[in-house]
């Protein structure tokens, strides 16, 4: 049986990441129904989440990124309290799981860099009880593959996802969904 979570990525493979205010006007006049903030700072974060929320989307902001943010389990709090988002994306473990904690989607980014990052992978997730968890770069499918093998929840692949070829590549190799800031993936 899918999850909640599941079935909304089964929804909307393609996921939105907005890095600026020019992507943000073009997440809203698209037909992406899932979108990861990356951009902005803790005094415009909620005006930017409401803007994209009124529009009936699902918000996942990336509290690494938040400029005024912390490393600290407060910047989950702030954004469950202050935000209308309904989720988190982090690399900080910790901050996965007080995004779980507190009822929002949880989604553990990771960085594959090198064989090392990958045999790590498994044991940080199960740590930090994410909901899905996001891979960059995502234009790997044999890695795909393997992380999917090793893990629990939907994976996403993300960063240099950059085509058609990449997105059916990502999906095939067994990727949930995929998340790109390129506004032609968008309307694939």
């Amino acid at each position: 049986m899918h999850s909640a979570h599941e079935d909304l990525l089964a929804e909307n493979p393609v996921i939105a990441s907005v890095n600026d205010e020019d992507g943000l006007r073009k997440v809203l006049e698209s037909s992406c129904r899932v979108v990861f903030l990356q951009y902005g700072s803790v005094l415009d974060l909620p005006d930017v989440v409401r803007r994209i929320k009124d529009t009936g989307r699902t918000v996942l902001v990336n509290v690494d990124l938040i400029e005024g943010f912390s490393s600290k389990d407060v910047v989950v709090r702030y954004v469950r309290e202050k935000t209308a988002a309904d989720g988190v994306l982090s690399s900080k473990g910790p901050l996965v799981r007080a995004a779980r904690e507190a009822g929002l989607i949880a989604t553990h980014r990771f960085f594959l860099i090198d064989s090392l990052s990958y045999r790590n992978l498994a044991a940080q997730v199960s740590r930090s009880k994410a909901d899905w968890v996001e891979i960059l770069p995502g234009c790997m499918p044999r890695v795909i593959g393997w992380v999917v093998e090793d893990i629990d929840v939907p994976l996403i692949a993300g960063g240099l996802v950059c085509d058609r070829d990449d997105v059916f590549a990502a999906l095939k190799a067994g990727a949930a969904a995929i998340a790109s800031s390129n506004t032609d993936v968008w309307e694939m």
